[in-house]
């Protein structure tokens, strides 16, 4: 049986961004997170952080065909 819920540090390795980050996205809301436990310990839904992940691509995508990339 795969992982339903991710800890904070899985979603930084797999999203390869700080901690920090990690924290800012779910504190904002953008990565819809729950506290669990004593301790309010934050875990991210796998379907949650690929939605995420997805909806990052549609926005790549709109930017690209809006002409807002380029190529350093």
């Amino acid at each position: 049986m795969s992982q339903r819920f991710l800890t904070l540090a899985d979603v930084t390795e797999e999203l390869n961004i700080s901690a920090g980050a990690a924290y800012q996205l779910v504190r904002s809301g953008e990565l819809p997170a729950i506290q669990v436990g004593g301790r309010g310990q934050w875990r991210v839904e796998a379907s949650a952080l690929e939605t995420y992940i997805q909806h990052l691509y549609e926005q790549t995508r709109r930017r690209i065909e809006d002409g807002e990339l380029h190529e350093s």
